[in-house]
């Protein structure tokens, strides 16, 4: 096992390197290079990586590292008053988009179900995309990266209650209300914990100890991994328990050289989890599902900054920034997938749709980077003017 992992790696951190190299020769974007290169590499076509499922797991640890740094750059008052001021906005937007994605599925010749579960998957956001194309700048200290942050927070939390209700079809938790009251109260509670263990514990250790800088890299990772297997026991997501160990540690002015440092690990899993998208893609079916990916695709990037631009309206937004939180927030989500993977492993839907779902992510990750790189301000941008870190 450990010399297929090596080889793996190998494969896919050489491969990602020549990808990216041609990617900024030819002015693409990285993000949708390293897709490529998983869908090459994956089983689907040369057949070189053999452990896809590890892929997928190792990858996840990058998104929790991006949560974990997302909250560090998020001051606990200004998160509380943007969610407080976009609920309502996330509610009725996704509702819109669920309602997009199941009209076109039943267009589209699939049963109720499966056009319900792919309505669903339409009404989520990329929070791994839309933070990766946003600028360091405008994410710690502008108000449109509150707004799409705000956004993506509520969305996650519609998608958690989506996937307890998924996980309570498949039968895999036998505890009955258990499951729905576990989050509720963990929730509170591990906000409180959080919050009190960094007061009193953590950052206690951290200044009597902050002159060696590779016991606070370790101090880092342990608790933003910690709070991330608490918040899965509380019935939560792993991203969560990161996102409020990230807050937690927020107010200490140790945050921001702690974000500073672990963006090269974050880095690392992204790319696995990127290339891992693309490794799971059955390419035999895609004659099936590409005409319905490519409506659902384009129509949410279509219908998303609109959307997204009524509603900002109601809360007083100037519409440049509408226009670009939505236009941002255009893709769906990796979320997503994971709605794809779970709703056809209990027999709520079939393969094909399931890979509807995967085309649609894939093609709206690269219909939303190409539109945000050639538009607004981000760390990618293929012209000089644009590019902003």
């Amino acid at each position: 096992m450990e010399a297929s992992i090596v080889h793996s790696f190998f494969l896919i951190f050489a491969g990602a390197a020549v990808v990216a190299t041609i990617a900024l020769y030819t002015k693409q974007p990285m993000i949708i290079a390293y897709i490529a290169l998983g869908v090459l590499f994956g089983p689907s076509a040369l057949s070189l990586i053999n452990e896809p499922q590890l892929m997928d797991e190792m990858s996840h640890i990058g998104i929790i590292f991006l949560l974990f740094l997302l909250g560090l750059d998020m001051q606990p008052s200004h998160l509380i008053n943007m969610l407080k001021k976009a609920s309502w906005i996330a509610l009725l937007s996704s509702a819109a988009f669920a309602i997009l994605g199941y009209c076109v599925a039943i267009l589209c010749g699939y049963s109720s179900i499966e056009s319900l579960i792919i309505g669903i998957a339409m009404m989520f956001s990329s929070t791994i995309v839309c933070i990766k194309l946003l600028p360091t700048t405008v994410l710690h200290h502008k108000h449109t990266g509150e707004l799409v942050v705000g956004l993506l927070l509520l969305q996650d939390m519609i998608a958690i209650a989506v996937l307890l209700v998924l996980y309570s079809i498949s039968g895999s938790d036998n505890n009955g209300m258990m499951q729905y009251i576990k989050p509720i109260v963990g929730l509170p509670l591990l906000v409180a914990g959080a919050f009190l263990f960094v007061k009193y514990i953590l950052l206690k250790l951290i200044t009597r100890f902050d002159r060696f800088h590779e016991y606070i890299f370790l101090v880092s990772i342990g608790w933003c991994l910690s709070m991330a297997v608490l918040a899965e026991t509380a019935g939560l997501s792993a991203e969560m328990g990161a996102f409020i160990a990230g807050v937690a540690l927020a107010t200490s002015p140790i945050s921001q050289y702690i974000a500073t440092h672990l963006k090269p690990l974050r880095d690392f899993f992204l790319i696995l989890f990127f290339f891992s998208i693309g490794a799971s893609f059955n390419l035999d079916l895609l004659g099936l599902v590409i005409v319905p990916a490519l409506i659902l695709a384009i129509g949410s990037m279509l219908i998303k900054p609109v959307v997204f631009r009524f509603l900002l309206k109601g809360i007083k937004e100037d519409a440049s920034t509408s226009w670009e939180v939505g236009f941002r927030l255009g893709q769906v989500s990796e979320f997503s997938l994971l709605i794809a993977y779970l709703a056809a492993n209990i027999g709520l839907i079939g393969t094909e749709a399931s890979h509807v779902i995967q085309a649609t992510a894939i093609l709206s990750f690269a219909l939303s980077t190409y539109i945000v790189i050639l538009n607004f301000p981000n760390p990618i941008a293929i012209s000089d003017k644009l590019r902003r870190d």
